[in-house]
């Protein structure tokens, strides 16, 4: 008799199978058409292929287009099968590595040819001849000799690096093959290659050979798929839009910032981007202030010995830029403010009464990204972070944890974001305790539940020194951005022995919580220049008012209304280029200012002003009392 096991599903329900059945058999089992849909299967959390043999009890989860993890299996098949396509274009190519990405894949590849646009089209073509015959993804164990023997014979050095990192004992090494091509690949993938329908490369850049610039530089092909044509079209859509909004043209076209090759990675901010710049601090100050908050600014420049004593010399070495002084000591300008802050709380003795200690900081921190790397705002060595650290004790935690979960939701409203939540736990190269690290996981996983917060997992995806629960947010074109953080450590208190006497006079560790809202400031602008497609809200923009006569006798008058609006706080330009009216009014609509005011012979006998409003049009005329009363409402209340 066949043994049989019982299959729990992720709405609590369960049935038995026979052992060995797949999730493909599974899936057929279940009715509404699931096995046409069905993807991969997560067994006991573990994402598996779908005809992955399941031996014993477990929990299952059919995944489909509509799951994350599902997406992420159809794109690195996608992946595979643009490396295979570009084998039967180039026999000559050699590959690195091809994962899936938040939004489609990736292959690197080195060939003796430079990809151009019509390349990526003979490929796309290529990849739906071989979607077409529709070859599985059969997956093979190898040995470690076996696996060296295969790509030794191809000459594909870069499998043959990846396979020496790899420990035969801990490690399970394994291929897939598609039709002709086999791949280096752990997997999984999906049941056969004619389950990807629509695909578009996008677009090669250069890309070092595990991100070092002392490697070989690669060609990176970026591609996208989806199971439906609509899908596809509806994705390039939103990318044209969102090459409309790229904050790297929107900055120079609104004069915000700039950048130089004089400090590569480090932007020069023009007097309207500081307008966002000291905004966004001024809004997050006002919320800390109330809150409790106590601000500080730790030092940027930072003997070696601080980075040894946190840790990050071991683990972070390579992201800071060191200096050496006259007297040969090193120095690091810092990559982060935590360390210096626990000199802060060491100043003086701390009483368990102290307790809790918010410690906000806007500090400038540098990191040691490589050059290939840098992306606009999004991507620089110097940035601002809106840092805090918090000091607490254990029976605080929860309370604190949930103040701060509340602070970010109120924060992002403003701007209009939806928030997504993930819990971060213990990395491969974590620092300290793991029981205390255990005692950090299970704080933050109560914290989100007891808040009715739903949150995916990221298991390794912890700091070195703490989990953390990180917090997305959807911009008005659906892409995901990873922003804020929080993050319990246990670590950082017990290297620098920071203590509180309790209640019994005995002395106690308090706990650290990290936290940052925007994260980088300069990364948060340039996701706002791209939410707002550059048209902030109005108590946010850097213009907010351009007054406009219609000719140069009504000049008196029109500088009149801007010193009035000047004098109530309102960011008013006077615009008194000798221009037509009408150019004026387009030139200002593509500066996105919210609010013109057109002055001519009636306005300024009435005392009135003719308003128009960005991408509305003409509001009328009104009095330029009532427009201030209006105007300094909206700027109050943050309308959006």
């Amino acid at each position: 008799m066949q043994n049989m096991i019982t299959i729990t599903f992720p709405n609590g329900g369960s049935r038995e199978y026979p052992s060995g059945v797949s999730g493909l058999g599974v899936a057929e089992s279940i009715s509404g058409g699931l096995a046409r849909e069905a993807l991969a299967v997560t067994v006991n959390g573990t994402v598996r292929d779908l005809l992955f043999p399941i031996e014993s009890d477990a929990t299952v989860q059919i995944l489909t287009w509509k799951d994350d993890a599902g997406k992420e299996v159809y794109w690195h098949s996608s992946s595979h099968l643009m490396a295979h396509a570009v084998l039967e274009l180039f026999p000559e190519a050699k590959f690195g590595v091809g994962p899936a990405i938040d939004q489609g894949f990736y292959y690197d590849i080195d060939i003796d040819h430079v990809l151009t646009p019509e390349d990526l089209a003979r490929i796309e073509e290529k990849m739906k001849d071989l979607a077409r015959e529709d070859r599985p993804f059969e997956r093979k164990v190898l040995t470690k000799q076996e696996a060296i023997d295969f790509w030794k014979e191809r000459g594909d050095e870069y499998k043959l690096e990846l396979i020496d990192g790899l420990d035969e004992e801990n490690e399970v090494i394994s291929c897939y093959t598609e039709g002709s091509f086999t791949d280096l690949c752990r997997g999984p993938h999906l049941p056969s290659a004619g389950r990807i329908k629509y695909v578009k490369l996008l677009n090669i850049s250069g890309s070092y050979w595990k991100g070092d610039a002392k490697n070989k530089q690669l060609q990176r092909i970026y591609g996208i798929s989806f199971p439906k044509k609509s899908e596809l079209e509806e994705y390039l859509e939103r990318l044209e839009e969102a090459r409309k909004r790229d904050h790297r043209k929107l900055g120079r076209e609104l004069e915000l910032f700039a950048f130089h090759e004089v400090s590569p990675g480090a932007p020069f901010w023009l007097p309207r981007g500081m307008v966002l710049f000291r905004e966004l601090q001024k809004l997050i100050r006002s919320l800390l202030d109330s809150a409790g908050y106590e601000e500080i600014l730790t030092p940027i420049l930072v003997k070696k010995e601080l980075w040894e004593q946190s840790g990050h010399w071991q683990h972070y070495q390579e992201h800071m830029f060191l200096v050496e002084d006259s007297e040969d000591e090193i120095y690091s300008l810092k990559p982060m403010n935590c360390p210096e802050s626990t000199y802060v709380y060491r100043h003086k003795v701390r009483s368990y009464r102290d307790l809790p200690l918010r410690y906000s900081e806007i500090g400038t921190n540098h990191r040691n990204e490589l050059s290939g790397a840098l992306n606009g705002m999004f991507r620089v060595r110097q940035f601002h972070m809106d840092d805090a650290h918090l000091y607490v004790r254990p029976d605080q935690i929860q309370d604190e944890i949930t103040a701060l979960l509340r602070l970010v939701e109120r924060f992002y409203k403003m701007f209009g974001f939806d928030t997504y939540y993930a819990l971060s736990t213990r990395p491969e190269d974590a620092m300290g305790d793991p029981e205390l690290w255990e005692t950090a996981e299970k704080s933050l996983a109560e914290s989100l539940a007891e808040n009715g917060i739903d949150y995916k997992l990221n298991p390794g995806d912890g700091a070195f020194y703490g989990p953390k629960i990180d917090i997305s947010v959807r911009d008005a074109l659906r892409r995901s951005w990873q922003l804020a953080t929080i993050q319990l450590d246990f670590q950082m208190p017990e290297r620098f022995e920071l203590e509180y006497i309790d209640e019994k006079n005995e002395r106690r560790r308090p706990v650290m919580i990290h936290r940052a809202i925007m994260g980088s400031m300069e990364r948060f602008i340039g996701v706002l220049i791209e939410h707002f497609a550059g048209a902030f809200p109005i108590w946010l923009s850097p213009v907010q008012v351009a007054v406009l006569p219609i000719s140069d006798q009504f000049m008196d008058y029109a500088a009149e209304v801007a010193s009035s609006l000047r004098s109530r706080g309102v960011r008013c330009e006077l615009d008194s280029r000798n221009e037509k009216i009408g150019y004026k009014i387009r030139d200002w609509e593509v500066h996105k200012v919210p609010y013109m005011l057109i002055v001519g012979e009636k306005e300024q006998s009435s005392r009135s002003v003719s308003v128009r409003r960005h991408r509305e049009g003409d509001l009328g005329s009104q009095s330029l009392t009532a427009f201030e009363e209006h105007l300094l409402q909206e700027i109050t209340d943050k309308i959006l």
